[in-house]
């Protein structure tokens, strides 16, 4: 595996999911780990299962302050930042757009695309101090291949890859910046996408029956699968790459199979 012993990260959306997956396994590879989430309890749940490696805080992503506050935490507490991981992000209900709802539309590019942008302006300025680093911003293959009745979710991971791309030559050479671009994984964040949970149950057995049904490689992805991905692209041997927007997506972009 990786060495990121001497390393600090800062996980947002660090309470469940891909976040939980990420912290652990960076924590794993010796890193201490910051576990940023809105849910401060399943933030601290985390924290508390990876042990003294690990600390928790709040976080509102779309609140200034707050996000200033996580990363003020996270060099009162270890000094410094090397890893920052703009995980925190929200689905949205499929709907064709004459029907879509305005007030969901505003709440999803808060989340997902100004919850990157505060994290980036906040934890730079740390980051330069501590001599560099890197982010790691969770994008969507839906970004890279959207799909009917999901202009919404799919237009602000988009952002988040065009957004990676522009920081990416900005920021070097000090910081690298990527993102990833997961297609489907059976988490928490899936609730939101279906009207009732009947709808969620049935998608949820259709996707563990047949995986194949949206991805050539016809495996079932797992949030370790995106921390796997996120702990290449920190370490030194990714330290050419930068600017990427990375599927993982069993080669569901590469092509329309549906």
């Amino acid at each position: 595996m990786y060495d990121f012993s001497g390393k600090v990260t800062l996980v947002t959306g660090g309470g469940g999911g891909i976040g939980e997956a990420t912290a652990r396994l960076f924590a794993e590879c010796g890193s201490r780990v910051v576990v940023a989430d809105r849910d401060v309890e399943a933030a601290g749940r985390v924290a508390a299962d990876i042990g003294e490696l690990a600390a928790a805080t709040r976080v509102d992503v779309v609140d200034p302050g707050s996000v200033s506050d996580m990363v003020s935490f996270t060099e009162k507490r270890f000094g410094a930042l090397h890893v920052l991981v703009n995980n925190a992000g929200i689905s949205s209900p499929k709907s064709p757009v004459e029907n879509s709802d305005i007030a969901n539309f505003e709440r999803v590019f808060d989340i997902n695309v100004k919850g990157v942008y505060l994290g980036v302006r906040s934890a730079v300025p740390l980051l330069r101090r501590s001599g560099g680093g890197v982010i790691l911003n969770t994008a969507s293959v839906a970004g890279l291949f959207p799909r009917p009745q999901s202009s919404i979710y799919a237009a602000s991971k988009a952002a988040v890859i065009t957004m990676t791309k522009a920081l990416s030559i900005e920021l070097a050479p000090a910081i690298r910046v990527n993102c990833v671009c997961p297609s489907t994984i059976d988490t928490g964040f899936m609730a939101n996408v279906f009207p009732d949970e009947q709808a969620l149950a049935n998608f949820r057995e259709r996707l563990h029956a047949n995986p194949g049904a949206s991805m050539p490689l016809d495996i079932l992805l797992e949030t370790k699968d995106v921390a796997l991905a996120y702990a290449f692209l920190a370490s030194d041997h990714a330290r050419g790459i930068s600017g990427v927007a990375l599927p993982i997506d069993g080669a569901r972009s590469a092509g329309d199979i549906s």
